[in-house]
């Protein structure tokens, strides 16, 4: 069983909307993710690079696997590697060019990793800040399931526990910290997020959707 109090709070979570700078146009909606994991940079680093740890915890992930190179998650987003700095810094382009993900890793004083995951779109995708429900939870879901790996506790087929009524009720929750982050940011009316959380529910726990 999931302890969710205690796993939602070992994320820090924020939702962001910039200007477009250093020349590019137009205004991007980020979220950010942040959690520490008992294991060594270079050990969580393998885990979120190299494909065959990947299946274990994640998805089946396929591709030319470098710098330039182009990747397929298996029932999931496509995209292109853009940066890949071992082990600190990973940053690829997630199912649409102007859609990125980058993943920051950071040793702390105890030899612990800490990782931010920041996804940042155009507003026109997001549509507001509230667009952060459509992709935090599943984020939320990837980061604990990297923490059960790294802690030896992941078994058998990750789509199946992704599935599972216990990680549909962790997603329920986590729907709702990210609608407080967003009404937080100050990006999204209440109407938005109102309407964001009911088709989040739907799309992370729809088993337990009514």
């Amino acid at each position: 069983m999931i302890d969710i109090a205690t796993q939602l709070k070992t994320v820090y979570r924020e939702v962001r909307k910039r200007q477009g700078a250093g020349g590019e146009s137009g205004e991007t909606v980020s979220i950010l993710l942040r959690r520490r994991y008992t294991a060594t940079i270079d050990d969580v680093w393998d885990a979120v690079t190299e494909p065959e740890r990947l299946a274990r915890w994640f998805s089946p992930v396929s591709g030319d696997l470098h710098s330039g190179g182009k990747f397929q998650v298996e029932g999931n987003a496509d995209g292109e590697i853009l940066r890949c700095e071992p082990p600190q810094l990973l940053q690829v382009t997630w199912g649409a060019e102007n859609s990125t993900v980058e993943l920051r890793l950071a040793s702390d004083e105890n030899d612990d990793t800490v990782i931010e995951l920041e996804h940042t779109v155009p507003i026109e995708i997001a549509g507001s800040g509230a667009g952060a429900l459509y992709v935090g939870p599943g984020w939320d879901v990837s980061l604990l399931g990297l923490d059960r790996y790294v802690r030896g506790e992941a078994e058998g087929d990750p789509a199946e526990w992704e599935n599972s009524a216990d990680v549909q009720r962790f997603s329920q929750h986590s729907v709702s910290a990210w609608a407080s982050a967003a009404e937080a940011s100050g990006t999204a009316t209440t109407d938005e997020v109102d309407q964001a959380r009911k088709v989040a529910l739907a799309q992370f726990a729809p088993d337990l959707t009514t």
